[in-house]
């Protein structure tokens, strides 16, 4: 039996605790069946967003006239754009596998990896001709990530079905798809897919999309998917059948005292956007003193360390904010306090996220509407992208900065709708994460003209030291 210093579960981000390992001279593992890079590089966030992009591009062709500009999109070689991207993201994949195996102080274990003591690890390989492994960590991360969850749907097993880890890459685009969720998963797909022209049914239970939202931001994606799409808030799909060449949903009124009536909605697809699970399920994490909550999430202290001693976890697995970007700051964190025997504590207060539809959202801390149910005193502006000349050049109706901040001063959150959402947000972020201010914000010049302005402009509304001294050009009158 081979014995490691780290054997770290999952080729994602925690990988890279594994890579930092190595630099130090440490023996360490990597167990994973699937392609390297987690979920996001094959089956997530780069290929999706890849997706998305073609879409703002398709969007900004229809949109030229609005400008002045003659230009049309006279076809789509669907075929060829998933081709395209799923040869990138499995090649970016391979690179990262090949990197691995080229370091002489890791060894890539491709197989799934189960527990049988708590830092003992069976290995069963992906290749059935190689006979299963046992190996051993002094120390071991589990990384596992997560999958998408399939609902308790009348028929479902009868039916086809899609989920977010095989839609991507369809060889032909679907004429019509119903999308079961109105998560951000649904939302960006819907988006797309009906941005390329499909005719696409989205059925939420919620009463808006993207329900985690600030409401303000909810509404707006909601309002604006139905655009693109039929969208039923406030159903929930019950059952599914085969139709004619597809499958028929059947979707009830989630309120019982509604007078609403169940709809059916056909589809050639059917994309089930239900949200995620951890993976734990396949670990034998009986066999440990690894515990775990009512969701199957591995449950850690806030230096990310489970109820075992030596074993660590991190990314989706742990049921924390559910984004890459989180699980490579929690690597960083596992990584000090693994090889420097640190306390780092993990510290989400800053942990911003994005939802790439049209328009896009972007947003940090705290929303309205939850500070509202717990009482908490703040102060809330929301001004339109107008509030900046850029702003008002990109005509983005629906676009808006809400700031929100408490009677001291103190960054409680920020929502971002509109043209470079997920980037505006960024200066928000680091004011939060370095127990900045309003002020802080406002009192940083911002390059004139550029959509920086739009943030500028809502802490400036929130800002009674700088109110007075607005530049001229500003108009929060909406």
């Amino acid at each position: 039996m081979e014995t490691y210093d780290i054997v770290v579960l999952g080729g994602g981000s925690g990988s890279q605790v594994a890579a930092a390992g190595s630099q130090q001279g440490l023996e360490t593992a990597v167990v994973e069946p699937g392609p390297l890079g987690g979920a996001c590089i094959t089956r997530g966030c780069v290929p999706s967003k890849a997706l998305i992009h073609r879409a703002d591009v398709l969007e900004e062709i229809r949109s030229a006239e609005a400008v002045g500009i003659d230009a049309q999109a006279t076809d789509v070689d669907y075929g060829e754009i998933t081709a395209a991207i799923h040869d990138t993201v499995y090649e970016q994949a391979a690179n990262k596998a090949a990197n691995l195996q080229a370091d002489d102080n890791i060894t890539l274990y491709r197989g799934v990896g189960r527990f049988v003591d708590d830092r003992t690890i069976d290995i069963e390989p992906t290749d059935e001709t190689t006979d299963t492994e046992r190996i051993r960590g002094e120390t071991v991360i589990i990384a596992v990530g997560g999958r998408p969850v399939v609902p308790p749907i009348d028929g479902l097993e009868t039916v086809d079905y899609r989920t977010s880890d095989d839609v991507l890459f369809f060889d032909e685009r679907p004429d019509e798809l119903v999308i079961v969720g109105g998560g951000y998963i649904g939302a960006e797909l819907g988006y797309f897919f009906g941005a390329l022209d499909v005719d696409v049914s989205i059925v939420g239970r919620s009463d808006q999309l993207v329900p985690r939202e600030d409401d303000d931001v909810s509404a707006v994606v909601t309002d604006s998917l139905e655009t693109h799409c039929d969208v039923y808030t406030g159903y929930e799909a019950t059952a599914v059948a085969e139709g004619d060449g597809g499958v028929t949903v059947t979707a009830e009124p989630t309120d019982d005292g509604s007078d609403t009536d169940a709809v059916e909605l056909a589809g050639d697809d059917l994309l089930l956007a239900t949200g995620r699970r951890p993976n734990t399920d396949t670990l034998a994490l009986e066999a440990t003193g690894v515990e775990t909550d009512e969701t199957g999430a591995v449950e850690t202290d806030e230096f990310l360390k489970t109820t075992a001693d030596g074993i660590w976890a991190l990314g989706d697995v742990i049921g924390a904010p559910p984004f890459k970007h989180a699980a490579d700051y929690e690597t960083r964190v596992v990584t000090e306090n693994v090889l420097e025997e640190s306390q780092r504590a993990v510290d989400y207060e800053a942990m911003p996220h994005a939802v790439f539809t049209d328009p896009q959202v972007a947003s940090v801390g705290r929303t309205e509407d939850g500070l509202i149910d717990e009482g908490h005193e703040y102060e809330a502006v929301t001004v339109p992208y107008g509030a900046a000349p850029l702003g008002m050049i990109l005509a983005a109706d629906d676009g808006f900065v809400k700031a929100i901040a408490g009677p001291d001063g103190e960054i409680l959150g920020c929502h971002i709708v509109g043209p470079q959402a997920s980037t505006l947000l960024h200066e928000v972020v680091v004011a939060i994460d370095g127990g900045g201010t309003v002020d802080d914000i406002t009192e940083t010049v911002h390059v004139h003209p550029a959509l920086n302005e739009v943030v500028y402009a809502a802490f400036d509304e929130l800002s009674e030291e700088t109110y007075s001294t607005a530049p001229d050009w500003r108009d929060v009158s909406g």
